[in-house]
């Protein structure tokens, strides 16, 4: 394994390497206060907007899913070290909203997954999973209370990631709007 870690400090520290790609996180301000233009809401029928963000509260997002979430137990080395457990929703359908200049991204293996984390709390709310490069993974834990109804809890092989995301079934299109 081969272990970097990435963030938007200046280069020239133990292998720091700017932030992810470009433009990949950009907050976009809650203009309306949490009221969404009637095109969103025909675009997000049936899914409820959930807001989250770290503990220290510098990272903030929102994030259209249903109230019913289907959430994925991994055993690969990382999830299994930080506990973590997500849902997957496709990009269009996240928005960070504050903290863009705060997250720090790990990365290591393949370099697919962008494990981002707050540099100053160190609680990684969501992230880029390998399974789903154009979605994000949300950690339900990392949610506001009031908008989750239930959690059904499925377990991922994922020391065999290769073989357990080519046998599932819908996992690749769950990052699809």
């Amino acid at each position: 394994m081969d272990p970097e870690v990435r963030s938007d400090r200046a280069q020239g520290g133990l292998g720091e390497k700017p932030l992810v790609t470009p433009g990949r996180f950009r907050e976009e301000p809650d203009m309306d206060g949490g009221k969404s233009a009637p095109e969103t809401l025909v675009e997000y029928r049936g899914l409820v907007r959930h807001t989250g963000g770290c503990h220290c509260g510098a990272i903030r997002f929102e994030v259209w899913a249903s109230a019913d979430l289907h959430v994925f137990n991994c055993n690969c080395s990382i999830c299994t070290k930080k506990q973590n457990r997500h849902f997957i929703v496709p990009a269009s359908r996240f928005k960070l909203l504050k903290g863009a200049d705060n997250l720090t991204t790990y990365t290591f293996n393949t370099h697919r997954a962008q494990h981002t984390f707050c540099k100053t709390c160190g609680v990684q709310s969501f992230y880029t999973p390998r399974s789903n490069p154009d979605g994000y993974g949300i950690a339900p834990h990392c949610l506001d209370d009031g908008t989750v109804q239930t959690i059904v809890t499925e377990d991922i092989n994922g020391k065999e990631w290769e073989k357990a995301v080519k046998e599932h079934k819908t996992i690749r299109d769950m990052s699809k709007p």
